[in-house]
């Protein structure tokens, strides 16, 4: 414990974070007539406190829960039981969660730690993606999906469309806030993410009226409403094309190929083992319907050990040989929310697929809300922070980087999240 500790961004220290948070969940009105027991900025940060910790349900926390390290950590005057959490949580608006994660988003910009997510142009990447949380057949609430099947049975889902700002140099991400699917937005796949979309952009500008960013996303999104949406919205595109889904398109640069107005262009990165193989197009119509709404046209073929991966993209940034390769690179890139957002969410100890508990109104949305918040706040240390960095790569895997800060949480007198990172680097002496 004496050892020369490595600084960090004042701002962007995570005991900062969480007095920010903290500050953040004090303010949104109660729902509750009188003066309630529990304060419901105490129950929200007992929630975020809980996503925080890694612990594998809201009966683990209850248990253990540590209530001096929570106060002086996460500061937390009250932590309600398991039962009162659900209660007091279930009416609140999801939307109240939105100031935590531009607060965030606000120390990020403010340390200079954003800038190093710039892509190209200095927009930012933005990858949206759709993901299932929850499913069953009997425990539902107002906002569930609805799937009516042949036998009479229905299936109860919740969904969200992701949102994260990642970069095809960088594992991290920076995850803004996620905008549920409910059921109103429609029966079809399609249907739902294209309608959650628009809400999601709208917002997000909203928000951030002058971020630059270009949005990435896969084959469904490429549709002209939604590109449409996007340029009223000031965002550029990177959006996947299948050959099936946009026969019109494949079709009109098949025979912009016959003219000789496509361009190929190969590239070989012998350090990586791979071959790049390019054929672009500029001004293409999307489709038969909209032949005004232009699109520039990429495909490549990625050759690895005599492996071939197929990919083709539509874009509204300029495309030639000296912009292709980095503009790819960004659309496989968007696999980034996908690996290192849901994948981690739901296989590394964050527990995004449990039922932490469902509500009749809000309550299951809240809590993917406060888990995803939880989650940036990870990320942001992941990113900035080198105790934090020192700490992972001593322990290696994430899991167990969470087991073992549950256990310090629940057995030691910590005094700042600091403290804890310190510890799991250096250790503790045992009394």
């Amino acid at each position: 414990m004496g050892m020369v500790v490595p600084k960090v961004r004042k701002h962007l220290c995570a005991d900062a974070l969480l007095r920010s948070i903290q500050d953040v969940f004090s303010h949104i009105p109660d729902h509750r007539k009188g003066d309630a027991e529990i304060p419901l900025g105490d129950a929200l940060m007992s929630a975020f406190a809980m996503f925080s910790l890694k612990s594998p349900s809201l009966l683990a926390f209850d248990k253990v829960r540590a209530e001096d390290n929570l106060q002086s950590i996460y500061g937390i005057g009250r932590v309600p039981c398991d039962t009162s959490m659900r209660e007091i949580l279930d009416p609140v608006e999801p939307e109240h969660v939105r100031p935590g994660f531009k607060m965030v988003l606000r120390h990020l910009q403010r340390g200079k730690a954003l800038e190093e997510m710039v892509f190209v142009e200095g927009h930012y990447l933005l990858a949206l993606d759709g993901t299932g949380y929850f499913s069953s057949q009997e425990i539902h609430c107002e906002s569930c999906l609805e799937t009516h099947h042949r036998n009479g049975t229905v299936t109860y889902a919740h969904q969200l469309l992701g949102a994260a700002f990642i970069h095809p140099d960088k594992r991290e991400v920076i995850p803004l806030m996620p905008e549920p699917i409910v059921k109103q937005d429609g029966s079809e796949k399609n249907d739902c993410e294209r309608n959650a979309a628009k809400r999601f952009v709208t917002k997000f500008r909203r928000d951030h009226p002058h971020l630059k960013v270009m949005v990435t996303e896969d084959s469904l999104s490429s549709n002209a409403p939604h590109i449409e949406t996007l340029h009223a919205h000031d965002m550029r595109y990177i959006l996947g094309v299948k050959e099936g889904d946009h026969a019109f398109l494949f079709a009109q640069v098949a025979e912009a190929e016959q003219a000789g107005r496509v361009t190929y262009y190969e590239r070989e990165d012998r350090h990586q083992g791979m071959h790049h193989r390019f054929r672009f197009v500029c001004g293409m119509p999307l489709n038969e319907s909209h032949p005004s709404l232009r699109v520039n046209f990429i495909e490549c073929w990625e050759t690895v050990k005599g492996k071939v991966q197929h990919c083709s993209w539509v874009t509204d940034l300029r495309v030639n040989k000296g912009t292709v390769y980095r503009i790819m690179q960004g659309a496989r890139a968007r696999w980034r929310i996908e690996n290192e957002t849901c994948n981690t969410l739901k296989n590394q100890g964050y527990h995004f697929e449990h039922n932490f508990g469902h509500g009749y109104e809000h309550l299951s949305v809240v809590f993917a809300e406060l888990m995803m918040l939880a989650f940036l706040v990870d990320q942001v240390q992941q990113l900035c922070c080198p105790l934090f960095q020192e700490a992972r790569a001593k322990w290696g895997s994430k899991r167990l980087l969470w087991e073992k800060m549950r256990a310090l949480f629940f057995d030691y007198a910590l005094v700042s999240m600091r403290e804890l990172f310190k510890a799991l680097v250096y250790g503790l002496k045992k009394a």
